[in-house]
């Protein structure tokens, strides 16, 4: 809603082996504004279609790829400080490792095919 926002502080807070991606990201200012568009549609997206099992798989995969990039720009690194607070103390896992290995699990145990808005669209084609 803040016209204003930018993702650019973030990846420039990015630390680990792939800080210096990240980096150029926010320092391209077509490349930042071409990321700030599919990190926010992308959280819609994924987020929108995940809550109402509406192509599930490919909101999966999106929220996997979203994660990941949240995931690689700020590392759970021993004595690694961010600018944005943490909710706590970590050591290699994360919150956002956590819900990325949640999402793979949601994948693995298709379980959209039964519920939500996908569950209706298969038993409606598997019945004809």
């Amino acid at each position: 809603m803040n016209s204003n926002w930018t993702s650019g502080p973030y990846l420039m807070d990015s630390k680990g082996l792939f800080a210096g991606i990240f980096h150029s990201m926010a320092e391209n200012p077509g490349l930042l504004k071409a990321v700030d568009f599919l990190n926010i549609w992308g959280l819609i997206l994924a987020g929108a279609g995940l809550i109402a099992g509406l192509f599930t798989r490919a909101a999966i995969w999106g929220g996997i790829a979203l994660l990941s990039m949240y995931f690689l720009s700020h590392p759970a690194l021993i004595n690694a400080s961010y600018a944005i607070p943490s909710e706590g103390s970590y050591l290699f896992v994360n919150k956002n490792l956590i819900e990325l290995i949640a999402l793979a699990v949601v994948l693995v145990f298709p379980t959209w095919k039964e519920i939500g808005l996908d569950g209706i669209i298969f038993r409606k084609k598997n019945s004809h």
